[in-house]
């Protein structure tokens, strides 16, 4: 059975705070002329508490950030407020997490450490000297972060892993990204600007409309286009042949995007009217859109969770059970319909498809890339419980309108995010027992 020694602790704590609290006005008064008050519960979450000393640690570290940003910092007690019902919050998440059995390795924990050092030059080994001589500690550093990261576990499997985005929205959103040019492609651009003045008259418009056709027609015959620009655009680019150099699909102007993303290299439109004048573009040449192969693998898995009655110890061995089983013959499939708790494969037999490089958290994905076709795993941990997986096969596949998708899947799931995230965050605020002790 699991022990939750982190809700033991503090529920022993509580306890013999709660005595004391019940004691008279007297005692109190002869323990303070005695004794120091070593630390306080300034808030009940469900089976767990919020310490003043947590508060008090958590309103210094604001307040000196703050501070540093030049910000005038709020009154005391809306400051005071603020983070304690932050510090609830990450209470009543920290709980779920735990009891959803989410727990952060020291590998994954000292992976995230490394990554800390690296951004600050410096070996993994002289980080705890370097947060010292900051005046952090190393030991609630690393325990910050450990939550931190478990933290985001727990936002991706309760709340990004859920979001749905349909294939009517992917396919929306792709057509209209279709319309712009694609931020992971570079653009030769030159351009002729035939000017129009602010207070022009219709002769002047006509004289305009009408020059700015003959050049069109000129450069559309294969005229040189620098040359045409040299001698008859009025833009400052005019003595560069026109040209804008090379730009990513956002660093275009806007007016041009939508134009531009129809285009094909050697191209010269037609003159675009705009309040400055008719605008007459070529496009040189385009980078960045070229074939990517990569490797995907194929393979199918089942999902064992602990919970607080089955700990790591008898879903690993309820695992070693099932894989013993598959190597004598048993259908995966049907086993994964019958045991697996992935919701997402388990109805399809725990097949995972074809899939591309970071699809999986890395844990999964070296252990994927260790077996050999059609080789079962021994049980292994992610954040989402124990699997065994079973490599079915690998192939070499042109990812590049794929990696298009998953982009544009990513970033409406991303674009949908914060709010669900807030909705989640008020669900499990709502569902908690909170007293406040201040």
């Amino acid at each position: 059975m699991h022990f939750n020694t982190r809700a033991a602790t503090r529920n022993l704590l509580f306890a013999c705070l709660a005595l004391l609290s019940s004691a008279t006005f007297a005692q109190t008064r002869d323990l303070a002329s005695k004794g120091e008050l070593l630390d306080k519960v300034v808030a009940v979450v469900n089976d767990g508490v919020v310490l003043q000393s947590e508060l008090d640690d958590q309103i210094a570290l604001i307040a000196e950030r703050l501070q540093a940003q030049k910000q005038e910092l709020p009154p005391q007690n809306i400051l005071r407020q603020q983070v304690l019902e932050r510090l609830v919050m990450q209470e009543v998440q920290m709980q779920r997490a735990d009891r959803g059995g989410i727990k952060v390795s020291d590998e994954q924990l000292n992976n995230a450490l490394r990554d800390v050092a690296a951004r600050n030059q410096i070996p993994l080994e002289q980080l705890p000297a370097a947060l010292q001589a900051q005046g952090i500690d190393y030991a609630a550093y690393r325990d910050g972060i450990r939550k931190e990261i478990t933290l985001q576990m727990l936002r991706q499997r309760d709340v990004i892993a859920r979001i749905n985005v349909s294939p009517r929205e992917l396919q929306q959103y792709l057509d209209k990204q279709g319309k712009l040019p694609s931020d992971a492609n570079e653009y030769n651009v030159s351009h002729i600007l035939i000017a129009v003045p602010q207070a022009a008259t219709p002769d002047q418009l006509d004289a305009a409309a009408k020059k700015s056709q003959e050049v069109y027609e000129r450069a559309s015959k294969g005229e040189d286009f620098g040359r045409l620009a040299v001698q008859f655009s009025n833009a400052q680019t005019a003595l560069d042949g026109g040209s804008l150099g090379w730009r990513k699909g956002p660093e275009l102007p806007t007016f041009l995007a939508e134009l531009i993303a129809k285009m094909k290299a050697g191209d010269v439109s037609e003159p675009l009217r705009t309040p400055s004048g008719y605008h007459i573009i070529r496009l040189n040449e385009v980078r960045g859109n070229t074939q990517t192969l990569v490797e995907q693998v194929h393979a199918r898995h089942i999902l064992l969770k602990p919970t607080e009655l089955l700990d790591d110890a008898t879903v690993k061995l309820r695992l070693e059970a099932i894989r013993e089983r598959l190597l004598k013959g048993e259908d995966f499939g049907a086993i994964a319909q019958a045991t697996s708790e992935d919701p997402g494969s388990a109805v399809e037999g725990g097949d995972l498809g074809w899939t591309g490089p970071g699809a999986f958290v890395p844990e999964f994905e070296q252990v994927l890339q260790s077996l050999k076709e059609n080789e079962i795993s021994q049980p292994f941990r992610t954040q989402f419980g124990w699997h065994i997986v079973q490599l079915l096969g690998k192939r070499k596949f042109d990812s590049s309108d794929e990696l298009r998708q998953q982009r544009a899947f990513a970033q409406l799931r991303e674009s949908k995010a914060d709010e669900e995230t807030e909705l989640w965050l008020r669900r499990l605020r709502d569902e908690a027992y909170v007293e406040y002790k201040l």
